[in-house]
């Protein structure tokens, strides 16, 4: 009895020890070290902005669009009338014209409209995918977290039974000393123990490799050493919890089916676009032009008078307003099939949305039989290594009274490690198919 209780206080000791270059997270902290630094998640947030912009520049189209002109003239003079009795010429050095105008669209069948709708499902699907790429990331944290606990706990789990073994090697070298058992069960024993340090060793570095994958999907450094603070498997906590209290297949804020109906949208709008190419387009347009510095010079020469200096400054402004009306009359058909071909593109996106929803809800469906059946495991396992740990004691009692063989006793032993093994595995994989649940029904975050 005393001993299983060291073998307890063994497994119970804190999961990690504080050494120089480690770092302690819990799961929440890894979640937020890998929303903040993943490259994916700064992508997607990248796109939730340039599809903001969109729209505004979508929106823009509905206002008046103010532009201005200059025009520079620089050339030598031009004769406009060359007699023997007047000579005129048009100076044009220096000469500017200036302008600004106002064009304000007043209907273009419905493109403006159709194109600010399109911009606002644009940002509606960019903030899916964002949504969709941090549910991902969260995904593999845990995934990575609870992998690197499950090893962790593996080698816990060896170095008791290491600690164990070498116990018993103990007890059986003494009593070989003064002949009450023989060298062959001393000589097992010792084979046990290798076989347990080559399971300790492989165990050692797939928890380093455990460690260098979390490492990278929450974006540290290799060279620092992640010490999971959550080390405990609560198997009462799925059970309680009321996310997984009545497991629900219900999937309609999946990001997956949200951006598919996005796109069923979207293909609707771009057949009323498509539509708008053969309507009337209308349009209000005001203008004012300034010209400056055009100067006219020659001179009048008349009998008895003589020669008379013409000089004159031209300098004015010319306001004006038009309507402009464009109707698309003949294009062979073009516009038409333009329609033609954008419903057969919503034809295809409604199909693809019928066909992507029966698999997520079979996606559903198993992830939920996924977490029933996981609980269920770890109830057996845990009823397992109850009755392994009962049976250890009693065949370590045993042994010790004479009353088995140290076959019998490392069997019990071996049961023992596999039971709490088997224990690992369970708790491990049910809180992997927790998660995996939660992101396939949209409700990870």
């Amino acid at each position: 009895m005393k001993n299983i209780l060291l073998l307890t206080m063994i497994m119970c000791l804190p999961a990690f020890g504080q050494e120089q270059g480690e770092r302690p997270l819990s799961l929440q902290d890894c979640r937020r070290l890998a929303l903040e630094y993943n490259e994916k998640i700064k992508t997607a947030d990248n796109a939730v902005e340039k599809a903001r912009i969109d729209r505004q520049i979508a929106f823009a189209q509905y206002l008046p669009k103010v532009d201005g002109s200059l025009t520079l003239v620089h050339t030598k003079n031009i004769d406009l009338l060359n007699q023997d009795f007047l000579g005129l010429q048009l100076q044009t050095r220096g000469t500017y014209m200036a302008g600004i105008s106002l064009t304000q669209p007043l209907y273009v069948g419905g493109q403006i409209t159709s194109a600010n709708r399109l911009a606002r499902i644009g940002q509606t699907v960019s903030e899916e995918q964002q949504r969709k790429t941090r549910m991902q990331v969260i995904a593999d944290v845990d995934n990575a977290y609870y992998t690197l606990i499950a090893v962790h706990s593996k080698v816990q789990m060896l170095e008791a039974y290491a600690w164990q073994m070498q116990e018993l090697y103990d007890q059986v070298k003494l009593a070989t000393s003064v002949q009450m058992a023989t060298e062959n069960d001393l000589l097992r024993i010792a084979t046990k123990q290798n076989e347990v340090s080559y399971q300790l060793q492989k165990a050692r570095n797939g928890e380093q490799l455990c460690g260098w994958a979390l490492a990278n999907v929450i974006g540290t450094d290799f060279e620092q050493t992640i010490i999971p603070t959550d080390t405990i498997f609560d198997s009462q906590s799925s059970t309680q919890n009321s996310q997984f209290s009545g497991l629900s297949e219900d999937f309609s804020n999946r990001p997956d089916l949200l951006l598919l109906q996005q796109q069923v949208k979207a293909n609707e709008v771009l057949v009323k676009k498509a539509r708008s190419n053969y309507l009337p387009t209308v349009a209000l347009v005001g203008r004012y032009s300034h010209y400056d510095n055009l100067k006219l010079k020659g001179g009048l020469t008349l009998p008895d008078i003589g020669s008379l200096g013409i000089s004159h400054n031209m300098s004015g402004g010319n306001p004006m307003a038009l309507l402009s009306v464009s109707l698309p009359i003949f294009h062979w058909g073009a516009e038409l099939k333009k329609v033609k071909k954008a419903k057969l593109d919503l034809s295809d996106a409604m199909l693809q949305l019928q066909q992507n929803e029966r698999g997520m809800r079979v996606e559903v469906h198993k992830a939920v039989q996924n977490v029933i059946d996981g609980q269920r495991m770890v109830e057996t396992a845990t009823v397992g290594r109850q009755q392994a740990d009962e049976n250890l004691r009693v065949m370590r009692q045993k042994y010790d009274n004479q009353l088995c063989t140290m076959t019998d006793l490392l069997d019990a032993q071996s049961q023992w490690q596999q039971a709490r093994s088997n224990l690992i595995e369970a708790q491990t994989q049910q809180k992997i198919y927790e998660t995996e649940y939660l992101r396939v029904t949209g409700r990870l975050e």
